[in-house]
Formats: C-alpha cells, structure tokens, sequence
C-alpha cells in the first residue's frame, strides 16, 4: 500500500509540474501581454517597463518559472488582477462554495442513480427498464445550459416555486441551491443509471449468479449480497471521472444561477484577463483530477480484490 501510494503520489507531482510548464508558457511567456494585463490596455510604455523590471520579468523564463513555482508551493499566488485581492484569499473560499454544491450534487445523485440502474438491470425488458432508458438518453442528451433554461422556465417562470438565482445574499439557502443541484444531477443521473444498468445485466448473467438463483437463493439477497459489489466497479469509475466534470463543467451552472464558486470565479478571471488568478485555478483543477485517480485505484481494490494496488501501479 505505502508503496502504492507513493508511485502514484510521485505520478501526480509529476503531472503538476507539466501542468505549470504548460499554464507558466501559456500565459507569460509574452510578457508585453503580463503588463497590459495588469495595468491596462491605456497604460504607457514606460510603465509597463518599469512595472515588469518591478517585478522581476527582467530575467530569464527558466528563472522566473522557478521563482514561480516556490510561490506557489509556498502559498504566495499572487494578487487578483481584477478583484485586487490575494488569489489564495479568493481562491479557497470559492472553491469550499463549489465543492459544497458538487458534494451535494452527488449525495443526490449516486443513490438515486445507482437505484434506477440496479432496477431497471434486474428487471430487463420491463416497462421500468424501458421509462429509466428513455429517460436517462434524454437527460443525457441534453446540454447543461439547456437543462438550466428548461428547469428555470417550469421552475421559476411557470410554477413560480423556486428563486432564479442562487447568489446566497441573505446567507445559506437551501431553496437557491434547488436549482443549481436539478441542473448537475439530471446528467449525471442519466449517465450513471446507464452504466449501472448495463453492469447489473451483465452481472446477473453470471453463472454463480444463475447458480445462487436455482439454489432458490431471493433476488433481494441476490443483489446485495452477490451481485452488487461486482455491479459498482463500473458506476465507480463513472464517479471519479464525474468529480473533474464537476469541477469544470459547473461554470456554466453557476454562471447560469449567479452562485458563487469556482466555476464563476474561473469564468470572471478568463474574461479580465486576471493572469494569477487562472493559473491558480489550473493547477487546483489538474490536483483535483489527479486526486480523483488515486482515489478510483483504492476504490477498484476495495470493489474487486482481484485487481491489486500492484497491478494498478504498473498500469
């Protein structure tokens, strides 16, 4: 285990540190676009000078990437070109809002996925089997931000029952999260009882599966004790991939419902140009996807002993 943990610990250093070169080459390399980032597209060019000798843009690439990169392991991010305000002070507050609405997202979610998926895989060909298929290639087929639209206009402008905003002004407000957690859930929901659905058909058809059935061994029993543990390798895999979507792919809902978190906070960075800002949100974003993978790998093992850390580690 120790030994795992560390192959795929030194795996995921190894990937932030590319995920750097690649940020560090794209957004300062040019440093004439650094200054006028900064201080404007009217300011002069003796400030801009002075400004990138100020802070150091003087001296080689390699160099400042180093001086970079010691800054950020240490905390120091820099300062919000836009907001004017230390990126880390900016950054970690989003980012807990973002994660409480994806945390949220996927307590609803799983359960109910999983549910509908083992459901429907139990009762192949049914008329359930064949409301969850419909429903979950419609679901899926749909876009975040038509998804958005669509719950807003039934929600909101129609049945008048839930706020169309979710800024969180008056504090805490389960109501404003209503929306926001349909819009992430309905795709993943869709997604994830497919997979488990096609999982749990193809489990059932096991032969220890048809053996525990002609021992007269109930379907109940069946399931969540023989066959289910099997059935959720995939669905995990599903999940683990879902949680960088999150992180992602929520920009559009939480630009849609003016919720305050990652997402928008990635969104208002790339339209001002805010240089440390974005950076910053690469790098949390490439350190939650590679945290996720590790996390899959101890999940696999847990699921199906067969497949062991060493294994995964080679792979």
């Amino acid at each position: 285990m120790a030994e795992f943990l560390l192959r795929k610990v030194l795996g995921l250093i190894a990937t932030l540190l590319s995920v750097s070169v690649i940020v560090f080459l794209a957004l300062e390399l040019n440093i004439e676009d650094v200054a006028t980032h900064v201080l404007g597209p009217y300011s002069a060019a003796d400030q801009r000078a002075a400004w990138l000798h100020e802070q150091g843009y003087d001296q080689p690439f390699a160099w400042r990437y180093l001086v970079w990169l010691k800054d950020f392991v240490t905390g120091d991010w820099g300062t919000s070109v836009h907001f004017r305000t230390p990126v880390i002070d900016l950054l970690l507050p989003n980012l807990m809002q973002t994660l409480a609405l994806a945390g949220l997202a996927l307590l609803v979610m799983v359960p109910v996925a999983i549910t509908l998926g083992v459901l429907a895989g139990i009762r192949q060909g049914s008329l359930l089997d064949r409301l969850v298929s419909c429903l979950s290639i419609v679901t899926t087929s749909i876009p975040d931000f038509a998804s958005a639209v669509f719950v807003s206009a039934i929600f909101v402008f129609w049945l008048n029952w839930l706020p169309g905003v979710s800024s969180m002004a008056d504090g805490f407000n389960l109501a404003e999260l209503a929306m926001p957690l349909m819009v992430l859930c309905l795709f993943g929901v869709g997604y994830l009882a497919r997979i488990t659905r096609a999982s749990m058909i193809e489990v059932m058809q096991a032969p220890y599966i048809r053996t525990a059935r002609l021992k007269g061994v109930p379907t109940r029993q069946i399931v969540l004790h023989h066959a289910l543990r099997n059935v959720l390798i995939a669905p995990v895999t599903v999940i683990m991939l879902y949680i960088p979507w999150l992180l992602s792919n929520v920009i559009v809902v939480e630009v849609f419902f003016a919720y305050k978190g990652f997402g928008s906070l990635l969104y208002t960075a790339s339209l001002n140009h805010d240089v440390y800002l974005i950076e910053a949100c690469a790098m949390i974003s490439a350190l939650v996807v590679g945290a996720t993978k590790i996390f899959s790998d101890l999940a696999y093992t847990w699921l199906n002993p067969r497949i062991t850390l060493r294994s995964l580690g080679g792979a």
